[in-house]
């Protein structure tokens, strides 16, 4: 019981030191006011939940690409529950999804439109050539805004997550979002579950928002990723809940050699005031960085019933960089792993990835870091001939369980530390190196 209590204290006093960061980085992306607003209704759909409403959609969309209202135009869908295919949104509208509002993808997977791969993967990211569209999909746009007052895009992946386990897939699992080449983008107040794969993907994206969403999705569902920034820069993610069966945000740069070649950074993301929990990852990044990632932050995470608190993932034929990576003030309770960065993670899109294609990890700095029942405090695992540099902790308080506390395992690091608990590992205690590592942040 009193352990109990001590828990419940240590929550509350990290839940208070958490609200006292108000800072925002929404202002990024500026919310407009749409003049011209349409209904669903006006264009056939039905909110029953039997009837397919992608003419609707498709014909709602077609008015708002061509009509091209001045200040764009809102798509209201009103209480109900309207099923419906794949659609593509267009430039300068608001997808609006009222309270009670669920938006459903219908289940049979038979006519699922295809896309091409994408180019920095050079093929689906779980099996060759084409990948399914996501449910919601967006390419080359400019000024889209997914909202409403909590309304639900549900992607009822049951049907997918069986094939996955089956092997029966022939095509690479459909996104729940997936935007792409697009910028000034804001989600926010919408409820997202059941992700046939990733929830929400902006893909080659810039000037992107997203905030006061909640992503949910039963922990043992494969690969439903919470938010992927991917390749995208000038990144907002704030004010949300995400529960999952994969990591909750993951940021992102491509696949091996054809991420190599792509060469886009993902870079200027913001991640801030996250709560969540899943069997993997709340703040990762990687594994597939091969077109670099830098000047990442992270900070105000609450984590509960976890894999890793945070996990920096590369490999070998990765390439590309991760550097510049500051996050601050975590709490987990309940996890495997407090801290985790590893450069042997992670698969291969074929067998023409370059081995000799190492990742540069440098400038990590990571502090305040509180956790409750973790397993082990942390693991640093650099690559022999691409050593890890650079990685300062500080202000790190990570506590095992009654029958377990183990210690740092740290191999091929270079780095500093102050006032870490437990003790790190010896790579991590450069004398002189205290004022560096905390002047970081």
């Amino acid at each position: 019981m009193w352990r109990f209590s001590v828990s419940i204290l240590l929550v509350s006093y990290f839940t208070a030191a958490l609200g006292d960061s108000e800072a925002t980085c929404s202002g990024i992306v500026p919310l407009r006011n749409r003049n011209d607003k349409i209904s669903i209704t006006e264009f056939g759909g039905v909110g029953d939940g039997r009837t397919v409403n992608t003419k609707a959609f498709k014909e709602a969309i077609y008015r708002i690409k061509h009509l091209k209202r001045r200040g764009g135009t809102l798509l209201y869908i009103p209480p109900g529950v309207f099923l419906t295919e794949s659609f593509n949104l267009t430039s300068h509208m608001t997808l609006f999804l009222a309270k009670g509002a669920v938006l459903k993808a219908v289940q049979d997977t038979r006519n699922w439109p295809l896309i091409d791969p994408l180019p920095s993967y050079g093929r689906g990211r779980e099996l060759p050539g084409a990948r399914y569209m996501s449910f919601i999909h967006g390419d080359g746009l400019r000024d889209v805004v997914i909202t409403g007052e909590n309304g639900t895009v549900d992607g009822q992946g049951e049907v997918w997550w069986n094939m996955w386990r089956s092997r029966t897939l022939k095509f690479t699992r459909p996104n729940l979002i997936e935007l792409k080449n697009s910028k000034e983008i804001i989600i926010s107040n919408v409820v997202f579950q059941n992700s046939p794969f990733w929830n929400i993907h902006p893909v080659y994206c810039s000037d992107v928002v997203i905030h006061h969403v909640t992503i949910l999705a039963p922990q043992d569902s494969p690969n439903t990723d919470g938010i992927d920034p991917d390749s995208s820069s000038n990144v907002c993610i704030e004010d949300s809940y995400i529960s999952t069966g994969d990591d909750l945000v993951a940021i992102k740069s491509g696949w091996d050699e054809y991420g190599i070649a792509f060469g886009r950074p993902s870079s200027n993301i913001t991640i801030r005031r996250i709560t969540g929990s899943t069997p993997f990852a709340g703040i990762a990044i990687g594994s597939e960085t091969s077109g670099g990632i830098k000047n990442i932050v992270a900070e105000h995470i609450s984590l509960s019933n976890m894999g890793v608190g945070v996990n920096i993932k590369t490999n070998i034929g990765r390439g590309g960089y991760i550097k510049n990576i500051k996050i601050s003030n975590v709490y987990v309770e309940n996890a495997r792993y407090g801290i985790k960065i590893a450069g042997d993670t992670g698969d291969h899109p074929d067998a023409y990835y370059n081995p000799n294609a190492l990742p540069l990890v440098e400038g990590i700095h990571i502090n305040n870091v509180w956790g409750v029942n973790v397993q082990h405090a942390g693991s640093i695992q650099g690559l022999k001939d691409s050593p890890f540099t650079g990685i300062c902790l500080s202000e790190i308080n990570i506590h095992g369980s009654f029958n377990t506390y183990r210690t740092w395992k740290c191999s091929d690091v270079i780095g500093t530390s102050l006032k870490v608990s437990p003790w790190p590992c010896s790579e991590l205690r450069t004398t002189g190196g205290s004022y560096s590592c905390s002047s970081t942040f």
